[in-house]
């Protein structure tokens, strides 16, 4: 099955640290046809500021701005669920990125306090990174992210982040989630240099189903950020034809 162009496309990762920055990249892409967000974080956040940061991005297009606050989801249910994402609301935000780390009741606060703020929640399980898994050496169960998506499709969420980087991985917990969601919409970062994921194999690890790459330093870090995204999105529709 071949997606219509709306229902893919790339996600801008602005891991920036000044305005002039996040001017240019905001500016060279808001107006290309497959840039469907913009994601800020904390590098925005603590340097530039939130609102300032949402507002600059919104002078040039009404994409979503999604924030993910690396990682949002490792605290307690009030933190997660509550007052916070009231202010990224009036901040304008649209969309929270979690990786609710901090267990079910984390999960299912983060759930229902996006429902009541009117925003769109985001869940994410499994990193991009090695040493992530416990038989990778690393601290959370290998069944963890499994139980993460399957929870968080269970409570609601349609949106959910695979890492592009483990393509095998990206696999297993889509066809887990479409068994609990109909309509699934995948989102990965880890394509490109900086972490080496291929763009194409991770859009063909989530067919047929609508998909979002989130690209950050192949976009921004590039001396023609608009050139850069066109380049990668190209590479996807050809593979495609």
């Amino acid at each position: 099955m071949t997606l219509s162009a709306a229902d893919r496309g790339l996600i801008v990762a602005c891991d920036l640290t000044s305005e002039p920055e996040l001017e240019r990249v905001a500016a060279a892409t808001a107006a290309l046809e497959f840039i469907r967000g913009f994601k800020v974080g904390v590098l925005l956040a603590l340097s530039v500021g939130l609102r300032r940061a949402c507002e600059m991005i919104r002078r040039h297009g009404s994409q979503d701005i999604i924030y993910d606050h690396q990682k949002f989801g490792t605290d307690i249910p009030d933190i997660c669920g509550g007052q916070v994402l009231g202010l990224l609301k009036d901040i304008g935000v649209t969309q929270v990125i979690a990786f609710p780390f901090a267990g079910i009741e984390t999960l299912k606060a983060f759930a229902r306090g996006c429902r009541g703020y009117g925003l769109e929640p985001i869940v994410g399980g499994e990193m991009t990174h090695a040493g992530f898994l416990s038989r990778d050496g690393g601290y959370l169960s290998d069944t963890g992210p499994a139980r993460i998506y399957q929870d968080a499709a269970e409570l609601g969420v349609r949106r959910f982040v695979l890492p592009a980087t483990k393509p095998q991985s990206m696999a297993q917990h889509r066809r887990a989630i479409e068994q609990a969601c109909a309509r699934p919409l995948f989102m990965f970062p880890g394509v490109g240099k900086g972490q080496g994921g291929d763009i194409v194999e991770a859009f063909r690890q989530v067919e047929p189903h609508s998909a979002f790459a989130i690209v950050g330093r192949g976009i921004y870090a590039q001396p023609d950020p608009a050139a850069a995204a066109t380049h990668l999105w190209e590479a996807v529709r050809h593979a495609e034809a």
